[in-house]
């Protein structure tokens, strides 16, 4: 946040991502069906940001577009809307994707102050305009963050941090532990950073060029992180700015097709889309959602995390992957929580965020679902791999797994 960035906005930054898609694939954009694209803090000057993106990024004005919001899951629930669409026979060419300018999320007046404007606004001699002034106190003029308000649950209360700090303490995770799992994150991002260009499209900004996640740190050490303050609970708690994920500006675009369309075209493919479910779950555990979305996946595709060859869980908190994994393995968190007779599975640490995670490389809400699927796809392609599980904790209770498979 605030960071190389921060002067795009949402729509900004989705354009240069569509616009770098369609120069790489050399796409004929008139052929795409419709666009559909994730985004959590839409632009008030840019309503329905999917279509401002699709326009000014080139694509013709008959094709249409629809903006999508599943909280962090938006850019995994626009590439799923594409596929749904797909199998109603409403098209098989779309670009999909997420953005997000988190350093742009506005704030807020109050609503006392904005009935205190639409007086002023309204009031027409003199007399009535210092009337309206005269009615301001300084409360009225103390700005609601809007990205604070973004990131509280308004059903359990509580921000996402602290439903991190939930997790902590009932699953018994370290602060050691989540710090270790911080610096492992820096360690494989930066080792990473040559295969991570491929997806990046450089961008002029602040005055030069962009072209590497800022985030990654290579001088990241477990003394630095140690001495980080806990945020979200000051006395007790464990959760930091260094375990947690850094709250970003970002956009990913992808060009999703039927398979018959790719063979028409002459496309090479990455993969496709095997298999996906969205579930829900209490908010104030929301970080556990991934358990409950890979269980119910397995229902639907009998796949477990045994049957991947790479395993995505994004990493909103260090505290909330570590408890998802202590949950997939725990036969009692699957017979009590779940409802079943068995774990879903251990995930094995070789296999997980093995380029880094959200704590080094960032999350910018709307994006980062998509930029997991991309991630995943290629490095497949690099392994010469199978089958890559992607899966995320949202926001309000929820969480999204998709199984991606190879060609």
């Amino acid at each position: 946040m605030g960071a190389d960035l921060a002067q795009l906005g949402a729509d900004e930054l989705g354009r240069i991502a569509v616009n770098a898609l369609l120069t790489r694939t050399g796409l004929d954009p008139s052929r795409i069906d419709e666009v559909i694209f994730g985004c959590v803090g839409q632009p008030v000057d840019a309503a329905n940001v999917a279509r401002v993106i699709a326009l000014r990024g080139g694509i013709p004005e008959h094709v249409p577009a629809v903006t999508v919001h599943r909280n962090c899951a938006s850019g995994c629930e626009a590439l799923t809307q594409a596929y749904e669409k797909m199998v109603a026979g409403r098209g098989s060419v779309f670009v999909v994707g997420g953005t997000e300018s988190m350093s742009q999320i506005p704030l807020l007046f109050r609503q006392s102050a904005a009935i205190k404007f639409a007086a002023l606004a309204k009031a027409k001699s003199l007399g009535q305009k210092l009337r309206a002034i005269a009615g301001f106190r300084p409360p009225d003029f103390g700005p609601r963050v809007g990205l604070q308000l973004g990131l509280t649950d308004p059903v359990c209360g509580l921000n996402m941090g602290e439903t991190a700090e939930v997790l902590a303490r009932e699953f018994g995770v370290t602060r050691a532990e989540q710090d270790e799992f911080a610096l492992e994150s820096h360690r494989r991002a930066v080792a990473a950073r040559e295969k991570l260009a491929e997806e990046i499209c450089p961008v002029y900004a602040s005055g030069g060029l962009v072209s590497h996640d800022n985030g990654p740190r290579a001088n990241q050490t477990l003394e630095a992180l140690a001495r980080l303050k806990p945020v979200f609970d000051r006395k007790t708690g464990t959760v930091t700015a260094g375990n947690a994920s850094q709250i970003t500006d970002g956009a990913v675009a992808l060009l999703v097709m039927s398979e018959s369309k790719v063979n028409e075209l002459g496309f090479a493919s990455l993969g496709y889309l095997a298999g996906y479910s969205y579930a829900g779950c209490d908010p104030a555990r929301m970080g556990l959602g991934p358990v409950f979305a890979i269980a119910k996946a397995e229902l639907q595709t009998g796949l477990t995390p045994r049957d991947a060859d790479l395993i995505e869980i994004n990493e909103a908190f260090a505290a909330q992957v570590l408890a998802v994994l202590k949950a997939m393995e725990s036969e009692k968190f699957a017979r009590k929580v779940l409802r079943r007779d068995t774990s879903p599975g251990a995930v094995p640490r070789e296999k997980l965020n093995v380029n880094g995670g959200a704590i080094a490389l960032g999350h910018p809400v709307g994006a980062t679902g998509a930029r997991l699927v991309l991630t995943s796809l290629k490095e497949l392609k690099r392994r010469k791999a199978k089958r890559a599980l992607v899966s995320l904790c949202v926001g309000g209770g929820q969480g999204a797994a998709l199984w991606l498979e190879a060609l």
